[in-house]
């Protein structure tokens, strides 16, 4: 692998220090491969392959004095790099005075509303303004270590810009209970999560079960549809629904739907891969719906204002049915469609 020399700007060791600190680091006569790479060797492995991706994405890293964003750059013998670390993120997230819409509160757990919008927990880019923090603040010192210090109470997630019911532990015990449910899939108690999905037009069976196991895809955000014998392919299985049509034609097609999706499996974007994967993406989803955005076109002009300026997948998790952790109750809660989708359903029905 390649070599290097090391100037460390009169400190021992920048990388432990405070904002503001550098590395330098000049590249030898046998320097060469990806600048990732490159440099996660020459750091001693001190940051992951991925770190060390993620700071050159973000601008972290310059080479002779020029940032660089592309962690496959080429390395040549002679080259200066700069590296500057933020400030470390304080990993336990504080309470913020975000407001919450409670549908039920008691001392095992509380059942909300999460607006499109809204991040469940802490993460890279994500730090404040988080579901989390929300609940920190409502919940108090209750939380404190449920689940994990990141991600307290959580016992599922909704996508950012998806909208729904959840439910979140205030104990350990309602914790490891609820957990349980979600990773039983219902399959031997009440546990059941139903969403409603405005797509592009509509599935050729009105009601069917997609059974198609899901993997990441290129990006490590996304995800794809994936043989059974990959290696990370991990089964999902989505049943759905037509529960209406919009702009439908003599032939039984239509410029888009609103379908019920009935989770067996909870993959992450799982019913937004399933349904682009039988044709049918989601209106507004940016990452596998893109491609149909020209068929607002074939809308008539109200319809299609709306649609164009629709910003998020049409995806609202409108039912979840748990059992209660202490009582054994089944708990049945439901959320009507936010204002932005009841807008987009009125619209496309508009002169349909």
């Amino acid at each position: 692998m390649a070599g290097f020399l090391s100037e460390l700007n009169g400190m021992n060791d920048p990388f432990k220090q405070a904002t503001g600190n550098r590395k330098v680091l000049t590249a030898d006569e046998n320097a060469a491969g990806r600048l990732d790479a490159f440099l996660t060797e020459a750091l001693s492995g001190e940051f992951s392959r991925n770190r060390i991706k993620a700071l050159i994405e973000q601008g972290a890293v310059s080479i002779n004095g020029v940032t660089v964003l592309e962690p496959k750059r080429k390395v040549h013998p002679g080259d200066r790099f700069e590296i500057t670390l933020p400030a470390p993120e304080d990993p336990e997230p504080k309470g913020e005075d975000i407001p919450i819409d409670v549908l039920y509160e008691d001392d095992d757990l509380i059942v909300l509303v999460k607006p499109a919008g809204l991040v469940v927990h802490p993460g890279a880019g994500n730090w404040t303004g988080t579901l989390v923090n929300a609940l920190i603040h409502h919940c108090g010192d209750s939380l404190s270590g449920i689940g994990g210090v990141r991600r307290p109470g959580i016992v599922h997630r909704l996508d950012k810009e998806t909208s729904g019911v959840m439910v979140v532990a205030k104990n350990d015990a309602a914790h490891r209970h609820l957990s349980d449910q979600f990773a039983d899939h219902g399959r031997t108690g009440p546990l059941e999560r139903a969403y409603q999905a405005v797509v592009w037009g509509r599935p050729r069976q009105l009601k069917g079960t997609i059974n198609a196991a899901l993997g990441r895809a290129g990006d490590r955000t996304k995800r794809a549809v994936k043989r059974e014998e990959s290696d990370d392919a991990r089964e999902a299985i989505t049943h759905y629904e037509v529960v209406e049509r919009y702009h439908e034609k003599p032939d039984g097609t239509c410029l888009a739907a609103t379908v019920e999706c009935h989770l067996e499996t909870g993959r992450t974007h799982q019913i937004r891969v399933h349904m682009a994967h039988i044709g049918n993406p989601l209106i507004g989803d940016p990452d596998y719906g893109a491609a149909f955005r020209t068929k607002a076109n074939l809308l008539p002009e109200t319809a299609r204002s709306v649609v164009n300026r629709f910003s998020r997948q049409a995806l609202h998790a409108f039912m979840l049915q748990f059992e209660h952790p202490s009582s054994g109750d089944t708990m049945h809660f439901e959320a009507p469609l936010p204002a932005d989708m009841q807008e987009l359903v009125a619209a496309l029905r508009a002169g349909a």
